[in-house]
């Protein structure tokens, strides 16, 4: 699920405004767009052609060796097999004391350039500077560039072709299959072990969840993250790994009065009791209140979940690659074979 700020401000318009040709001609002269003209090292393959989720066709005269991308997307590319390609990132990538988000994966974090490690943060200039071949990133509603800046954009997106991957309103394993299809384009191994094994992994994880619902029957799940004002409930009909739970046969929360965007429902603290649960999945991320910190909420310690301590770590923005989620999906299992009837 997208934080629920960054969700209010996610843009449903099309690709690019009037007097974006101007600002990318502008920006390569500026910048030495011109380097570009040679691909990057052991980029030897012939035209290349991708079909985004938009749908558009993308092309370029040879395969993209210098790929710039949302740092959850980069780290999906790289558990698929994909390494130097990957030369920039943006959003939350390290955290205040260097260390790596959760959504890097594997990704090696000092070997690209980081653009922006926060939302709404994308220097045009570094980006134009890594003369950049293929610029990859979610699409969470039609026409959205995830963590591209609305205000910048217009001098963004010209500078490469663009694939954005749907990561709303479909399973999980939707996106995972297309990351692994893009990487596969751009030169990566599908065959190899490190890629087979993670997908066994993923699939016996997925059994697991299914045999953990079968074991303990009636668990009630709730998705939720805690700001200082609101506590929001999520939506599994919208948010593609609670969805991919759901079909596993997890009984998930579908709150009822949703904002827009269908992502989640916010409730003043004084309501965070409104929709009963055995089991809440708490947003991990830096951008979300964590356990310590919502201890001050008095309704948050009242809610069963919480007393009875079953309360798990939740990744609301997964990695959409089978080494990403299959974590995910075992420590779902687990944390429902342990959970006990509350409600």
């Amino acid at each position: 699920m997208p934080d629920p700020v960054s969700v209010r401000r996610l843009s449903r318009r099309g690709l690019l405004a009037a007097g974006g040709a101007a600002t990318f001609a502008a920006l390569l002269a500026g910048c030495g767009r011109d380097e570009a003209a040679n691909p990057g090292s052991g980029n030897s393959s012939g035209p290349w052609s991708f079909t985004d989720d938009r749908p558009e066709a993308i092309t370029a005269p040879t395969r993209p060796a210098r790929v710039v991308a949302f740092t959850g997307s980069a780290a999906a590319l790289v558990d698929f097999g994909l390494g130097r390609e990957v030369v920039g990132v943006f959003g939350e990538t390290k955290k205040a004391d260097g260390s790596k988000e959760p959504q890097a994966g594997d990704l090696d974090v000092e070997s690209v350039e980081i653009l922006g490690n926060v939302w709404g943060e994308f220097s045009v200039e570094k980006y134009a500077a890594l003369r950049p071949e293929l610029l990859v990133t979610h699409m969470y509603d039609p026409g959205a560039y995830w963590y591209v800046p609305d205000e910048s954009k217009d001098k963004i997106l010209p500078l490469a072709p663009v694939v954005t991957i749907t990561t709303a309103r479909v399973p999980m394993t939707k996106p995972i299959e297309r990351y692994a299809a893009l990487a596969e384009s751009l030169g990566a191994d599908l065959s190899a072990p490190r890629v087979t094994d993670a997908k066994a992994r993923f699939e016996a994880a997925a059994e697991a969840v299914r045999q953990a619902v079968k074991a303990n029957p009636g668990i009630k799940v709730l998705a939720a993250s805690g700001s200082p004002d609101l506590f929001y409930a999520s939506n599994p009909k919208v948010s593609t790994d609670l969805m991919y739970f759901a079909e596993l046969g997890v009984d998930i929360v579908v709150p009822t009065k949703l904002e827009s965007g269908d992502y989640f429902e916010a409730l003043s603290w004084e309501n965070a009791g409104k929709f009963p649960a055995d089991l809440i999945l708490l947003d991990n991320r830096s951008t979300a209140l964590q356990p310590a910190d919502l201890a001050a909420k008095p309704t948050w310690k009242q809610l069963p979940a919480v007393q009875a301590g079953q309360v798990t770590p939740w990744d609301a923005v997964p990695r959409f690659s089978y080494a990403g989620a299959a974590p995910l999906l075992e420590n779902l299992a687990k944390a429902i074979q342990g959970a006990k009837k509350l409600t």
